[in-house]
């Protein structure tokens, strides 16, 4: 299974690091493998979180997300993103934009060079991703679970979770104390529409997700009453455009989330190397292939069922990126080894939880015996 999951991967790593050492030399090689570790350890809970939507979709959607989706996660945030960073907020076009990064302008020109424009835009950024993952953080802490695994702290956030629409409440008090008291006169506004617009896109296809989404007891049941019903004209049922409704969306979603969780390893890139094809080999061809592989693996080898906290502290995970990326908007610079860390350190604990756990219950079970 890990051979069948991992080895386009591999292949594909193989491939890029040879199209590295081509493009220019042994320098670029190492560029390119310090992204690639670079994304594949922020994004293990990006993996995880995927990998608790991707198990609700049907085959044919996550067959659409491991290859459409792939395109989009290599070409259009690790390539096409920056450049229309730079087209939007400097005015160039993605041809020109193109140009200025893979021929810098020289020290001491007056000119604005791509990596310069490109973390000029780094308010809008962090405060669009910030929220976006914020409000995912919250809508989970804030749901009654059956299983929780902080629950000193988890229990008391779903008794006031009740409450109709907290999280966006919660969000909210939190963008504008940030845009109030972090962010400069200049960059309030930005911040608060880029914020704001993070939160609608959250609400807008997290709705659409549920809204169309059918649960499988529904669907059993339903195929049950017409299992001897026959088609009399050649669209599928109401039950299959319900389900492809449904996917359709969670894909969606999931591509917006996996551009939300881009962010952060996109800026940080540019902190190891400017050059947009070095980026996109390092962040799309190694780190997203690796980041959708371990996502199939742990949907197909059935982990998140048997490890019960990793989705908890995934999620916990993203709650401490949203809180770096708008504590940043501060003008402090945080580590991407450390964000990276945090997350790492996370879902480690909540591995080590969900063994314990199973432990217990293992020894309840022979004792009971």
């Amino acid at each position: 299974m890990v051979i069948r999951i991992f080895g386009l991967s591999f292949l594909i790593t193989a491939i890029s690091l040879v199209v590295a050492v081509l493009y220019d030399g042994w320098e670029a090689l190492a560029l390119v493998a310090i992204l690639g570790i670079l994304e594949v350890s922020l994004s293990f809970d990006n993996a995880v979180i995927n990998a608790t939507v991707l198990r609700r979709m049907s085959e044919f959607w996550q067959k659409i997300f491991l290859t459409i989706g792939i395109v989009i996660a290599v070409f259009g945030m690790r390539l096409v993103f920056p450049l229309a960073i730079v087209w939007i907020t400097a005015g160039l076009n993605p041809v020109d934009a193109l140009d200025l990064a893979l021929n810098p302008p020289p020290e001491g020109s007056g000119q604005e060079s791509y990596e310069s424009l490109i973390t000029a835009a780094h308010p809008q950024i962090a405060s669009f991703g910030g929220m976006f993952l914020l409000m995912l953080f919250l809508g989970f802490v804030l749901e009654e679970k059956e299983l929780t695994w902080l629950s000193w702290i988890e229990r008391p956030l779903e008794r006031i979770g009740k409450l109709d629409s907290l999280e966006v409440v919660i969000a909210t008090v939190l963008l504008v104390c940030t845009a109030s008291f972090l962010v400069d006169d200049d960059h309030r506004a930005t911040v608060m529409i880029a914020g704001s617009l993070g939160m609608i896109t959250y609400m807008l296809v997290n709705g659409l997700g549920e809204l169309f989404n059918i649960e499988e007891e529904d669907i059993e049941q339903e195929l049950d009453e017409k299992a001897v019903a026959t088609k009399k004209s050649g669209g599928p049922s109401e039950l299959a455009k319900a389900t492809g409704k449904a996917g359709f969306f969670l894909f969606l979603y999931l591509e917006v989330l996996d551009a939300s969780f881009s962010f952060d390893g996109v800026i940080g890139a540019f902190a190891i190397t400017a050059d947009p094809i070095l980026i996109a080999l390092g962040l799309g061809f190694i780190g997203a292939m690796f980041v959708r592989s371990l996502t199939v693996y742990l949907v197909r080898k059935g982990t998140l069922s048997e490890y019960v906290y990793l989705e908890h502290g995934a999620h916990w995970a993203i709650g401490a990126l949203a809180f770096i990326l708008l504590y940043s908007l501060g003008g402090t610079h945080i580590p991407e080894v450390v964000t990276g860390l945090i997350g790492v350190v996370l879902i480690a604990a909540a591995l080590v939880s969900s063994i314990i756990r199973r432990r217990r219950e293992q020894a309840l079970e022979t004792a009971s015996v």
